[in-house]
Formats: C-alpha cells, structure tokens, sequence
C-alpha cells in the first residue's frame, strides 16, 4: 500500500439500487452494525439501518465532489452561520439521490413502512427560525447548482429548547436531539483547534523592527469538528456542513479529584461544554453575554483556522487567499470573524496591517437580516477587552483606519463619524459588531427589495454614504426539493401530471400552470390534494392536543417565531373581534374558519410569553362556546420545528405574512405557503412585495400602512387612542381582553399588554387593525366562491419559482463571491 499514490487508490464500484439489494444491505447493517436481528428490531433500528445505507451513497458522491474541488482548485465558499435548521435529513438524502421509490420497495420488501420509520428520525436542534432555515435551503441549494461550500456553525447539545405548554403558556424543556447519537455526522479528531479566552497581549520586537503582538490567553478549549454530509438534487454534488463541538484541554483536575473537591474538578469541562449547549442562552444577565459572545468567538475562531489550514495545505500562500476562498457571514453573530480574521493573518502569518486588510475586505461578505438597530450585536467594551484583549487592539486599529479614512477622504462630520464608527459612544461604550462587519466586507447585502433600500437610509445610512458601492439586494428564496417534492407529494405528482418534469430541476419552469388556473377538473383535483393535506394536520392536532378540526373549513394559519412586530397580537386580537361578530349576528354566512398558530418565544421576551398564554386562553373560551357552532377555532401548536412545518405549510389556505412594515427582512414562510398553494394576507413587508410582483396583485389580499407610512406615523405623532375610540370592534375586543374575560384566574393578565397598544402602539396594531379586519372579511368572500379561490392558489404555485434557493445561489455566487 505504501507503494501506491493516491492517484492510484481504487475507487469503489457503483452501488445498485435495485429494492432487493437495498434490502439486502439494510439487512446486512442491522445484522453487523447495529447488532440486531430483524425479528426482533424496533423501529428506530430499522431507521437507523436505512439510515445507513443511504449514508454510504451519499459518502461516494462526497468524496467524488470533495477530489473534484482539488483536482480543479475551484473557489471555495464556507457559509458561518450560528444556525443550520436542517430538520431531518433521511428523506431530504433519499429524495435528493432519486432513491424514494426504490427505498421504499426495499422496506416494503422487509415490512416496514418508510413514512413510521421516517417520523422517528429526531429535528436537528440547530435553529432556531428563518436564518437557520435559510441556511439550511441555501446549503442544499449551494450542492444543487454545484458551487464547492462548506457550512460551519456550533453543534449545540440541546440547541434550542423544546416547547411544552402548561396552562396556556410556554415551558421551555432541553431538546435532547443527540440522546442516541446522529448517524449523519463523522467525528474529525485532525481538524481540532485551540480557541483562547481572556489573557493578555505581549509586544515584541524593539524599535528598529516593526513590532509584533502575541495573545497569551488565559482560557484555552479545543474546538472539535464534526461533519454532516450535504446532498444536492441528483447529487450532482456533496458538501459538508462542519460544526463544532467544544472540549476542555483537561477534562478533569485530577489533583482537586483526590482532594476531594469531585464537583470542582470538572469545572474545565463544564466550562467547555457550556459553550455548545444551548443556541442563544439567555443574555438578561452579564454571565449569559459572555457566554454569547463565547459561543461566537468559539465558532468563529475555529472556523477560520479551518479555513486557512486548507488553503495553506493547497496554495501555501495567503496573498491570493481571496481569489480562492470566499466566506459569508451570515447576520452579526459570526462579524468577530473579522477581527479574528485580522489577528491569524497579522500576529500568526505574518502579513502587514494593510495587506491583511485588504485580503479581509475581500474575502468576506456580510448578510443583514435586520432593520431593528437592537438586533445589531453590540458587546460592552469591558466585556469585549476582556475576553478578546487582542482582537480590542484590532477593532480600534480598524477603526482608526475607517475613522480617517471617513473624515479625511469624505469630510465627514461628527455625527456622521459617530455613525459609523466601531464604538458606540452613546451611554456605556460598546463594540458594533454590524459595523464591524460592515466595514470588513467587500459585499453588504439585504434579503429582499425592500429590505435592501430601507438598510441604507436606516441603520447603515452612513457606511453606505461612506462606501456607495457595497450595498446590494439578494432576495431570499426556499430550496423547493423540501418545500414541495417532499413535504407535498400529493400537489408535486399532480403539478408532473399537468405540465412534466422540467419544474423538479427549475422551479420557474411552474408557469406553464397558470394555464390550468381556471380549469374545473385541474382546480377539484388541486382541492382533493389540500383537503388530505388537511386531513393529516387535523390527524395530527387530535393525536397531539385531543382537538377536532374540519378540514372543510378555512385553514388560516401563522407559524413564525413569536415576536411583537410579526403581530400575533394583531392575529389574535381581529379573532376576538370575529368571535363578537359571530355571536352577535349569527344570521350572517360566517365561513368557517380554523386559526392555527406555532412558535417559540425567547425564554426571557416576557410580552411574547404573555401573547402565546393569551392565544391559549382564547382558544379555549371560543373552542367551548356552543354558541359559535363550529364556526372558529382557534389551535396553538406546541413545539414549532422543521417538521411540524412540513405539515402545517401544505395544509394552509390562508397564510399569515402581516409583520408591521418596514420591520420584516424577508420571510421565507411566505415563499413555502405561496408555493403550496396558499393565498397570502399581508403587509407590504419584506419579500412580500416582490411576492406581490410575481403573483400578481389579484393573487395577494395586500393591507395596512407601507413602511414609509409607518415611519411618518411614527416621527409626526401617532395617536392609538384615538384610533381605538374610532373603532368600535377593536375597542370592544380590547376591552374584552384588558378586563380578563378570557383570564378569569387572573382578570389583569393582560392589562398591560393591552396599555401598550393605547399608550404607544409601536407595531401599529391600532393603526393597522381596520384594515387587516377588511381585509378578512375580503378572504371570506373569496373562500365562498371556491372557483376564484383556488384560480387565485394555483395562479400562486404557479408563480412562485423565482423564489427558489437556487435563483438566489447563483446570484451570491455570481455578483458576491465569484465562485462556481
């Protein structure tokens, strides 16, 4: 073997994919992998044997991707995000490889149903929302278009926590994803790297020579790598999704073992581990900000060693780093990459401040995916000094350089310099890390239209005076292999029959069924698909929750993170609204109506708690009263993941996209449901608007204030008092919610809830409840002619293939990275 190059190492040969040999090497795995004898294995042996098999596909198209990327020296993209909401994985591989079918024969073959085994395979617990779940699209989407990736984030224990409801409101329970082990993943032990904390720096070199700073940390973990394989469509390539597991140096203090301290001896360890144990631990208290920015630097730091271990290992030269290696941050979390960035090219390899600056510059890129100047990470500067003492050094270095640069080449004044800079001096100084993101990048993008324009007269108006040319728009999409091949069968094999195959590899190749928009046999078989999409929603909220829905009825449903400005308040308030309307005119054709809501508050966002414990205490006084005779219910449905999402998106009528304009980046649930065949009510918000470009505006219920209206409104004087008196349904509902009518336990539960919207109506629930209430009534109307309902669903599937992942990969890779 010694003899042998690699050149000359032999390649396996194709695998079959005939049913009976795929059952004969499920067999074979659950015999000699797993231990198990297939009379008497379980469920979740037989999923982890399949699990296995395809596993073994898809390592040969990896390795393959991964020699092509070095036989060609291609451009590598590595995408740091702290999320990756990947869901589950098996049927995503087995669909991506064209194997569904086959698979499925070979378990039928063994009796066992793919779709029991395939419902016990456990979520990630990487994400916790949109920006985990658009990674994860744009990771299947970067092996789809064949651009070489790699992602890298944290491989968090528990991730985020598991939702359970206890009288109504929210608990929050540790997901326990990894309690067996993850088949996908493959331990790296080579790719460790120390990652230091806290400490101080040392100045070499006299005053001849050209000084040189050495970190000397005082903290030091070992980042783990563990890699999760990442199948494109037809497999046309593999990449790797890399996350990291932190380790202590020492896992246990012998010497305070024997002393007898048992507790105090693990102390390293539990140090070490806390950094991949939860995403976003609660960050109320000084202790939960330093582990914040921990968990960040930890990821950040690992990775970009990662990255220039490889480039040296092939090009053994940092100068032409940016033309072979381009990396995405992905919003502020990973933007300490800059300042690390910096340090391994100045203080580790050598480069001047100014050549490693220009290489930075070039090589990242930066996503904003907030409008909301809090959501923009800012550290204080005690905080930041003393965990990163060099990297403090770096970020006032840079700024200097900006500061200058700004005042001199620009002339600008003191607020704009005050604007721009990496210090924010107002109140307690903190370190920006949306600017220091900003301004060690080459490509600041946003994720839509909209989003876009509002970034660069809000919270990047200055850095865009200062850099015109940075600022760029790469509207958001879904990877629709998951979105509708997977999560809907029922309207993909109908979509094939009607127009072919072209859509399964181009998403805009869906128009062509606009033609059948308006045909009567297309639209009963359309809404034969919806209803079983229903009727599994319906079978899954009675096995959860013991409640009995009508799938005939309208399913309208908000499923998103639980936040004031996506306005489950102004949802749930017209609910209340609807509920006295129903019950004061019940001569009226009310259509029925189902309200279904998922979600997850953050731990310590008390009014987003208070509005899931009001969505419960709402549902059960309208679920029990006779008198609405069936006409509205209203669901919440814990523990909102991938999955569940799978579910609920292609069983939705109406989708709720109604975020307080000018406050919504993108969404991408709006994209899932359109694609679905859902009909959208929303604002002019985010991706909504070119939603509404592409769809058309007869296809859309489009309402309330435009997000420069809501700016006026704002700045001029906005009166919600006044607004509420003028309304008699809003005031009626809100009286009825302030007074505790739904909280008889405790009559002012949501008093102060309620005070808000009079007081300051912030996200313009007052302003915008008149016309989201119209809104509604124009849905009911539509829904009782279902001709023109499902003209206008079809019209949306058909027109949503500009939404795909891949349109927006290739225009990343295009016009930012230069890659693929």
């Amino acid at each position: 073997m010694n003899n042998l190059t690699k050149a000359d190492l032999p390649v396996p040969a194709p695998r079959s994919s005939r049913p009976e040999i795929l059952a004969e090497e499920i067999i074979e795995r659950l015999t000699y992998r797993i231990g198990k004898d297939a009379k008497v294995a379980k469920p979740h042996d037989w999923l982890t044997a399949t699990i296995l098999v395809v596993r073994d596909r898809v390592i040969d198209k990896w390795m393959e991707s991964t020699r092509r990327v070095y036989e060609t020296g291609a451009k590598r993209v590595y995408y740091l995000s702290l999320e990756f909401l990947i869901g589950r994985l098996m049927r995503d591989a087995i669909s991506n490889l064209g194997l569904m079918e086959e698979i499925s024969d070979a378990l039928s073959s063994l009796g066992v149903d793919i779709r029991v085994i395939a419902g016990l395979e456990p979520d990630a617990a990487l994400g916790n929302g949109g920006l985990g779940r658009l990674a994860a699209c744009f990771m299947e989407s970067m092996a789809t278009v064949d651009v070489p990736a790699y992602g890298y984030g944290i491989r968090y224990v528990h991730g985020l926590f598991r939702q359970q409801m206890a009288d109504g409101w929210q608990v929050e329970l540790p997901e326990t994803w990894l309690a067996h082990g993850n088949p996908w993943e493959f331990e790296r032990q080579e790719s460790s790297y120390e990652i230091g904390f806290g400490g101080g720096v040392e100045t070499v070199g006299g005053h001849d020579d050209q000084p040189r700073y050495v970190w000397k940390p005082a903290e030091r973990v070992i980042a783990t790598a563990f890699d999760t394989p990442v199948v494109g469509w037809r497999a046309k390539r593999v990449n790797t999704l890399r996350l990291w597991s932190a380790q202590p140096i020492d896992p246990i203090l012998l010497d305070a073992f024997n002393a007898g301290d048992h507790i105090g001896a693990l102390r390293e360890s539990n140090k070490a581990e806390s950094l991949t144990r939860v995403l976003y631990p609660a960050d109320a208290t000084p202790a939960g900000q330093e582990l914040r920015l921990r968990q960040e630097f930890f990821f950040s730091s690992a990775s970009l060693q990662d990255i220039l271990r490889r480039h040296l290992q092939q090009y053994d030269d940092l100068t032409n780093l940016a033309d072979k290696v381009a990396i995405q941050l992905n919003d502020t979390h990973p933007a300490v990459s800059v300042a690390e960035m910096m340090r391994l090219l100045v203080d580790v390899h050598g480069l001047v401040f100014d050549k490693a600056w220009d290489i930075t510059r070039e090589t990242f890129g930066y996503t904003n995916h907030t409008l909301l100047p809090e959501a923009l990470e800012s550290w204080p500067v005690p905080l930041f000094e003393r965990l990163l003492p060099r990297h403090m050094q770096i970020v006032y270095a840079i700024n200097a350089k900006i500061l200058v640069e700004a005042r001199k080449a620009r002339n600008f004044n003191d607020t704009e310099i005050r604007s721009i800079s990496l210090i924010d001096e107002n109140g307690d100084r903190r370190v920006r890390m949306g600017n220091l993101a900003f301004v060690g990048s080459h490509s600041i993008n946003g994720v839509s239209a909209l989003h876009t324009d509002l970034m660069k007269v809000t919270v990047f108006a200055d850095l865009h005076k200062l850099y015109p040319d940075r600022i760029n728009n790469k509207t958001n999409g879904i990877t629709p292999r998951r979105w509708l091949m997977q999560c809907n069968p029922g309207l993909t094999g109908l979509v094939r029959e009607a127009i072919g195959d072209a859509f399964l590899d181009d998403a805009e190749q869906l128009k062509p069924l606009d033609q059948f928009a308006r045909d009567s046999a297309f639209q009963e078989k359309f809404a034969a698909v919806k209803r079983a999409n229903k009727v599994q929603l319906s079978n899954l909220v009675a096995s959860r929750m013991g409640i009995k829905l009508d799938p005939s009825a309208m399913f309208d449903i908000q499923i998103k993170r639980i936040h004031e400005y996506k306005r489950q308040l102004l949802n749930i308030i017209e609910t209340v609204a609807l509920y006295d309307q129903i019950r004061s005119h019940p001569e009226l054709d009310w259509q029925p109506r189902v309200k279904l809501f998922a979600g997850k508050a953050a731990p310590s966002y008390h009014n987003a708690k208070l509005i899931i414990k009001l969505i419960n205490d709402v549902a059960r006084v309208i679920n029990n009263d006779p008198s609405v005779r069936g006409l509205l219910k209203v669901v919440f449905v814990p523990n909102y993941n991938v999955s569940l999402a799978e579910v609920m998106v292609p069983a939705a009528d109406l989708s709720e996209q109604i975020s307080t304009a000018g406050m919504e980046a993108s969404g991408t649930g709006n994209m899932k449901f359109g694609l679905n065949g859902a009909l959208t009510i929303g604002t002019l918000d985010g991706a909504n608007v070119e939603m509404r470009d592409n769809v058309g505006e007869d296809n859309i219920i489009i309402f309330g204030l435009k997000a420069d209206e809501v700016a006026s409104l704002r700045s001029d004087g906005h009166d919600p008092r006044a607004v509420i008196e003028r309304s008699r349904e809003l005031a009626q509902a809100l009286s009825a919610i302030a007074s505790g009518v739904f909280s008889p336990d405790d009559r002012n539960r949501y008093a102060g809830l309620i005070e808000g919207i009079y007081s300051h109506d912030w996200f313009m629930v007052a302003a915008d409840f008149d016309a989201y209430a119209s809104a509604q009534r124009e849905v009911d109307i539509l829904w009782a002619n279902p001709s023109e309902w499902y003209a206008k669903t079809i019209n949306n599937t058909a027109r949503m293939g500009w939404f795909s992942s891949d349109r927006t990969i290739r225009q990343y890779a295009k016009e930012i990275w230069r890659a693929g």
